[in-house]
């Protein structure tokens, strides 16, 4: 039956709700910057200029802190820079310990933890460096890194040991290094350009790499990894649009994690990154007390479609160390994919993937639909829980005896 759209999210049960009030686009406002012109705050170099970066900065602002935070903030620098976009800051709500923006981007104590299983390169991407800045871990696909900066530093991340260059380990990018391993391997038909976030770039730069790169005959597939979108929606300016759309077939995959990120402002520059033609993914990564929670992400995936996104990838946190505080269980990532799987549209229904420890790569992770298999049959459950096989011959072709529902207490 179709909501009456008269009604308010006050006559709905609390879970739809949730979700309504979730799926609303607003606006993050000023906050504290309410005297700044509007011509500064729509100015990306201006909010790059006045991030919270640092305690005094954040105490201001914010003086619920909590112990947990402030030691965090204290000792941020010796891990991973803090850095906050005025723009970005008016989404926490202070009033909430828990607020799920506050939780990606506050430092907290619990980050200089690590346990045994963590690692400083989960993903093992230094193993698969053959040049300075260059990944090169699938076979016909390398990540480019071009920067060591974002817009702001996410508490989970998996370059942490890379990114605002807090532990030392001083990474510099060797465009004609990179660009020339990419010239020599033709088997390199994908380029990934991330970092640190490449949209930091300045419009001439950016234009300057891809041009490079786009020129290089094997190369078919240009693709951005950023956040700025969601940190910096004052970036994605007509001018670079204009820009980018040049160098189609090119995609952008952005990161969100929580449906309060997907402002008005957001949804213009995704709107207007869309409208130059260029295929928009989203990549999410599970987190706890972030988006571990079904109602939440139903929300988030809509919310995404809306915005004229896709989500693409949904990421089991990586074990990057001082992270667990952050991560949720595999299990609670396949009970959240088989709440999404036949109960919303199938293009909002991201994979689920790990990112196989010390560099084996993303691995997809699902429910258990497919039950069994044999020669002459598979069994397999639908979104319902409803058991149902599909006849096949030995040999692969499938026969042409209807399929037919099956009782769970037969097939057990």
């Amino acid at each position: 039956m179709a909501l009456d759209s008269t009604r308010t999210s006050k006559d709905l049960p609390a879970d739809a709700a949730h979700a309504s009030d979730l799926k609303r686009f607003v606006s993050a406002g000023r906050g504290f910057w309410s005297n700044v012109s509007a011509a500064d705050w729509n100015d990306w170099h201006w909010q790059l200029k006045h991030r919270v970066t640092a305690l005094d900065q954040l105490q201001r602002l914010m003086p619920t802190l909590t112990p947990e935070e402030y030691a965090g903030t204290q000792l941020a620098n010796t891990k991973l820079a803090l850095a906050i976009t005025p723009y970005f800051f008016n989404l926490i709500d202070a009033a909430d310990e828990h607020c799920p923006i506050r939780r990606q981007v506050i430092p907290r104590i619990e980050e200089t933890g690590t346990a045994a299983w963590e690692m400083a390169d989960p993903c093992g991407e230094d193993s698969h460096s053959p040049v300075p800045g260059l990944v090169h871990r699938y076979p016909d696909r390398v990540l480019f890194l071009v920067t060591d900066r974002c817009a702001a530093y996410c508490r989970y991340c998996t370059r942490s040991r890379l990114v605002s260059n807090a532990t030392g380990y001083d990474f510099h990018p060797h465009f004609e290094e990179q660009i020339d391993y990419i010239r020599r391997t033709p088997s390199v038909r994908d380029v990934l350009l991330s970092g640190g976030d490449p949209l930091l770039l300045s419009d001439e730069k950016l234009d300057h790499l891809l041009s490079r790169l786009r020129a290089i005959p094997h190369v078919e597939f240009l693709r951005l990894g950023t956040r700025i979108p969601i940190f910096l929606p004052q970036r994605i300016t007509p001018a670079l649009c204009a820009m980018l759309r040049q160098y189609h077939p090119l995609f952008v995959s952005i990161h969100s994690n929580h449906p309060r990120e997907l402002t008005t402002e957001v949804r213009e520059a995704l709107g207007r990154l869309a409208d130059a033609g260029i295929p928009l993914g989203n990549q999410s990564v599970l987190l706890r007390h972030v988006n571990d929670d079904l109602v939440v992400m139903r929300a988030h995936v809509q919310k995404l479609l809306m915005c004229r996104v896709r989500p693409y990838y949904l990421y089991q946190c990586d074990l990057i160390a001082g992270s667990a505080h952050l991560r949720a269980s595999v299990r609670k990532g396949l009970e959240i994919m088989a709440g999404l799987r036949g109960h919303t549209s199938g293009y909002a229904v991201p994979t689920y993937v790990i990112d196989a420890p010390g560099g084996g790569g993303k691995v997809p992770v699902s429910p258990e639909y497919v039950l069994s298999r044999n020669h002459d049959r598979v069994l397999i459950r639908n979104y319902e829980g409803r058991i149902f096989e599909y006849p096949e011959a030995a040999d692969g072709r499938p026969l042409f005896a209807a399929p037919r529902a099956i009782e769970e207490s037969a097939f057990l």
